[in-house]
C-alpha cells in the first residue's frame, strides 16, 4: 500500500478549536483507566467506543494543530514514494534518490519506480539525529578544550 503524504497547514480558527478540544480530551485522558473509552457524537447523540491509544494520538493531532504545525497520519507499514519520503524528511527528491541509490536507505522497486519503507525512513531520520547530537558534542568538548567556552 503506497501512500502520499499530504500535509494541510491547520487554518487560525481550527488552532483554536483544536486548542480548545486538545485541553480538554487531555484532562479527560488522565481519568481513564481501562482499555476503552465512549465519546458522545453531541450532533446525532452517537456514542462512539475507541481504544484509548486511537484516543491518546487524537490528543497529540490537536495538540499539533493547536501549535499551528502541519500533520499527516499514514499507516507504520506503509510504502512510500521518493516526494513522500521526501517531504516527511525535509529535504528534495533528488537527495532522497541519491540516499536510496547508494544503499543508506532500503528500497525496492515497483515497475520504474522506487518504494521506501515508512519505517526505513524513520530509521535513517533517528540516526541523522543521533550523528547529528554527537558531533554537537563532539563540537562543544573542542570549544572546551580550546578555552572557547565556559561551563
Amino acid at each position: 500500500m503506497e501512500h502520499h503524504i499530504e500535509l494541510r497547514r491547520p487554518t487560525k480558527n481550527d488552532q483554536e478549536l483544536a486548542q480548545s478540544s486538545y485541553s480538554k480530551l487531555d484532562k479527560m485522558l488522565s481519568k481513564i483507566h481501562g482499555e476503552h473509552a465512549e465519546i458522545e457524537i453531541e450532533e446525532s447523540h452517537e456514542v462512539v467506543r475507541l481504544p484509548l491509544n486511537a484516543l491518546k494520538i487524537l490528543s497529540e493531532v490537536l495538540k499539533a494543530m493547536a501549535q499551528g504545525n502541519p500533520i499527516s497520519i499514514i499507516p507504520v507499514k506503509s510504502e512510500l514514494t521518493t516526494q513522500a519520503a521526501a517531504d516527511l524528511l525535509g529535504c528534495s527528491r533528488p537527495h532522497v534518490v541519491k540516499l536510496l541509490e547508494n544503499g543508506t536507505i532500503p528500497f525496492t522497486k515497483v515497475g520504474r519506480h522506487r518504494r521506501v519503507l515508512y519505517d526505513d525512513v524513520l530509521a535513517y531520520q533517528k540516526s541523522l539525529k543521533a550523528a547529528q547530537k554527537q558531533a554537537l558534542i563532539e563540537l562543544m568538548s573542542n570549544d572546551e578544550e580550546n578555552g572557547l567556552y565556559d561551563s
